[in-house]
Formats: structure tokens, C-alpha cells, sequence
């Protein structure tokens, strides 16, 4: 795309969320701003099938950050975003998720309206109540859960969240984003609180084709995250409303028992 020459005098800055993945899961409203951008910044995160929705003509701008490999700084985002909006005129800051839920969202829009650029903020889907969804897991479930934290794993220092060790001694649903490097401190905090035996469930690129899953306990969950090849990104679900999914069902009670009883009384009707 040709760079404009001329300054606009009235830019503006849409924040985006895309949604934990699945093209499908954007909003309707999220892809009609895509539709009028000049040019969209977009997260690693990003399914690039939304890309699509955006002008062919329009500039689009890789400036993801995944663990130890930041394709620029923030304070380089923050720049690009001032930069482009006055350049161009309209300009979309496409994130992962919800651009309000640990994506630094706020901290952007802020920034923009600093330096005089109008602010609209869509948001998305995000991980952590939508891939439990998609599994069958109800963060909450009267009689089991009545309350649900969501937690990131890891700070901007690279440190283990102080919160997990607060969230583990409640009973709510736990669910933290970017944890998966520090599950063995995870699971050693869970521990140590007597929750060995809580159900877990590791879900990394949920929603996507190459999903990976593992469900277990806390006792259990590292050897299996290891045998499945459960990496990054994923998100980590702890609580009893993890017995929901039928891989745990299918574990600890027994599945193959339950599926031949099944079977048995089918053909016993027939």
C-alpha cells in the first residue's frame, strides 16, 4: 500500500478482539471494523483467516509477542499505533482474546488518546470462558463451583503470579492464561494445599484443528501435558467442574465399562 503523504487531523484507533482462534469467532462488529482499516496491527495470536476481512490494499503489520520472542517492544507498538493513525487515518490494533483481558489493551487506547487519537474498543471473545465452553466445562455449576478467577501465569517479569497462591485455597474455578511454563510451580503450589486430587485440564490452541488436551489431576497432570505434547498456548482450567468433560469421565470411571454397558442394553433392545 501506498504511503499517504498528508496528515489527518482526526485519526482513529479501533481495538479489536479476535477471539482464542477459530476465524468464526469474531464478532460481527470486529470484522466491520476490519473492513474500513487502513492499516491493522496484528498479535501473534491472530488466526491470519482474519486478516482476510480487511481491504487487500490495506497494510497489515505483524507485531506479536510470544514468550521470549518479541517482534517489538511495547513502547514500539505504542509508537507504530500514533505513527499509523496519523499516517493513514484508521487504524485497527487486531488482538488475540479480548484486547481488555491481559492484552495490554488499556494500556494502548491510553496511550492513543494522549496524543490525540479517537479510541473504540470492540471486544472478543476470550480464551478463558469460551475454550472451557467449547469442551463442555462450565466454569461455574450450582452445587460445584459458585465463582471462577481468572489468573495469568506468569507477570511481566517473567515471575509466577502471587494471586495462584490465593486462588489456590479457594473452591472456585481456576483458570490461567499463559501458565503452561510454570505448571510444575502450579501444580506444586496446588499441592501444598491439599488439592492433589482436583481435576485440571491443560487445552493448548483450543478451538483450532491441532487442539490438544489433557485432563487429569493435579497429581497426575505434568506426566500427562508431557506424553500428549501440550505446549504453548494454553490455557489451565483447576476445579471439580473439570469432571465434566467426558475424557475425565472417560479416565476415572471407567469409560470402556460404561461404553460395553451401553452396548449391552442397546442390543438388548433390539
Amino acid at each position: 500500500m501506498e504511503a499517504k503523504t498528508n496528515k489527518y487531523d482526526k485519526p482513529v484507533l479501533t481495538l479489536v478482539g479476535a477471539g482464542p482462534g477459530d476465524p468464526e469467532l469474531i464478532s460481527i462488529k470486529g470484522t466491520n471494523a476490519l473492513k474500513r482499516a487502513e492499516v491493522v496491527l496484528y498479535d501473534a495470536l491472530v488466526n491470519p483467516e482474519i486478516l482476510e476481512y480487511a481491504p487487500k490494499n490495506s497494510l497489515k503489520v505483524y507485531v506479536g509477542k510470544r514468550a521470549n520472542n518479541h517482534s517489538h517492544t511495547q513502547d514500539e507498538i505504542n509508537k507504530l499505533i500514533v505513527d499509523y493513525s496519523y499516517k493513514y487515518g484508521n487504524v485497527v490494533r487486531l488482538k488475540g482474546g479480548d484486547p481488555f483481558i491481559f492484552g495490554r489493551g488499556k494500556e494502548e487506547a491510553e496511550y492513543a488518546e494522549l496524543h490525540g487519537i479517537k479510541v473504540a474498543v470492540i471486544p472478543g471473545l476470550s480464551s478463558a470462558t469460551t475454550l472451557p465452553a467449547l469442551k463442555g466445562i462450565s466454569l461455574t455449576s450450582r452445587g460445584i463451583s459458585e465463582s471462577f478467577w481468572v489468573l495469568s501465569g506468569t507477570t511481566q517479569n517473567n515471575q509466577l503470579a502471587n494471586d495462584i497462591k490465593l486462588a489456590a485455597k479457594s473452591s472456585a474455578t481456576i483458570v490461567i492464561l499463559m501458565g503452561r511454563n510454570k505448571l510444575s510451580e502450579i501444580v506444586e503450589i496446588f499441592k501444598n494445599n491439599n488439592k492433589s486430587g482436583v481435576p485440571v485440564a491443560v487445552i493448548q490452541n483450543g478451538s483450532l484443528a491441532n487442539e490438544k488436551t489433557a485432563i487429569s489431576t493435579i497429581e497426575n497432570i505434568e506426566k500427562l501435558v508431557e506424553q500428549k505434547n501440550v505446549g504453548t498456548p494454553s490455557i489451565i482450567i483447576i476445579g471439580e467442574v473439570v469432571r465434566q468433560h467426558t475424557e475425565y469421565v472417560c479416565e476415572y470411571l471407567h469409560c470402556n465399562l460404561l461404553q460395553n454397558q451401553i452396548k449391552e442394553n442397546e442390543t438388548s433392545h433390539d
